[in-house]
């Protein structure tokens, strides 16, 4: 079944829509969910929390790309799952992950929402400068959050590779946000 039809699923209130969302995007939810709590329990609730919202959302939304819609949620959810159940610590790959993400990212504080559009705009013209491999192991570590060790099997690199990689394009992202007038 295409999304369209998943979508419409949604739209009409069909309970069908979830167990379609299930078989097409499960497993992507599942991975996405494991590689920030790395729990598969919290992650199958994750991915359950993700059909209950997709659920709640559609309608009014009616996503164009329902892998990304999806995708987004379940992140969202993971990531505030992994702040409730580590309040006061965290997994030690996901402080890892934001140390590195701290030296990159500006200070969300204070912003109004014509600087959040130039940030996004800012991102998105960065992300899609960059070769199509700089372009996959930076979005697999920031955006699916996924271990140094896994981008390296998954892509046939040296974990060494990787990080060299991660690091320059952590560098060359700082520098194309500072010449946008972003400060970090």
């Amino acid at each position: 079944m295409d999304d369209k039809q998943i979508v419409a699923l949604y739209w009409d209130r069909s309970e069908t829509a979830i167990s379609e969302t299930e078989k097409k995007y499960g497993r992507y939810c599942r991975s996405i969910a494991c590689n920030i709590l790395y729990s598969e329990l919290d992650a199958e609730e994750c991915v359950n929390d993700t059909y209950h919202k997709a659920w709640e959302t559609m309608p009014p939304k009616q996503p164009e790309l329902l892998s990304a819609y999806l995708g987004k949620i379940t992140r969202n959810l993971a990531i505030n799952r992994l702040a409730y159940l580590h309040a006061e610590k965290r997994s030690p790959g996901m402080e890892v992950i934001l140390a590195e993400a701290e030296a990159f990212i500006p200070d969300p504080t204070g912003n109004d929402a014509s600087d959040e559009i130039h940030l996004r705009d800012a991102i998105n013209s960065f992300v899609a400068s960059l070769s199509q491999e700089a372009r996959i192991v930076f979005i697999r570590r920031y955006w699916y959050m996924s271990s140094v060790k896994d981008i390296a099997r998954d892509y046939s690199m040296t974990e060494s590779k990787v990080k060299v990689m991660l690091m320059r394009t952590r560098n060359r992202f700082r520098e194309h946000l500072e010449r946008d007038g972003i400060s970090i």
